[in-house]
């Protein structure tokens, strides 16, 4: 079932997202100051691709003083932004019956968006 919603979800819309999250990478790789920003979306995108069957997880490392200062340099520097736009495509999707789940799914998103630096996708146990 996974596969088959993860298949609608790359026809429907995540293609064009993931593709867009790799330009954003690329041009924020052109700076040094943009490797780590660059880094993160690369790994929203890397969700975005496939986000069916996976979950957001804390790395262990994750409670340092760098990566809440980089968490909060990134929500000033676009992260609402952009978990605004997971929010909007979510209570879109609410409205019928069969887009809920992929609803869901950008719910997910939304907060992987708003504080990245720590956090981790890792597939679900069946």
């Amino acid at each position: 079932m996974r596969f088959l919603l993860n298949i609608l979800w790359l026809i429907t819309g995540g293609l064009v997202n993931w593709a867009s999250y790799m330009l954003a990478s690329l041009l924020l790789c052109c700076t040094i100051v943009g490797i780590p920003f660059a880094l993160q979306t690369f790994k929203i995108g890397n969700a975005i691709l496939w986000p069916f069957g996976r979950e957001i997880i804390d790395k262990p490392e994750s409670q340092g003083c760098l990566n809440l200062f980089m968490n909060l340099l990134w929500l000033l520097l676009g992260g609402i932004a952009i978990a605004l736009e997971h929010l909007a495509c979510a209570l879109g999707l609410a409205v019928t019956i069969i887009g809920i789940p992929f609803a869901l799914q950008h719910l997910k998103l939304a907060m992987l968006a708003l504080m990245p630096f720590g956090k981790e996708f890792k597939n679900k146990e069946s």
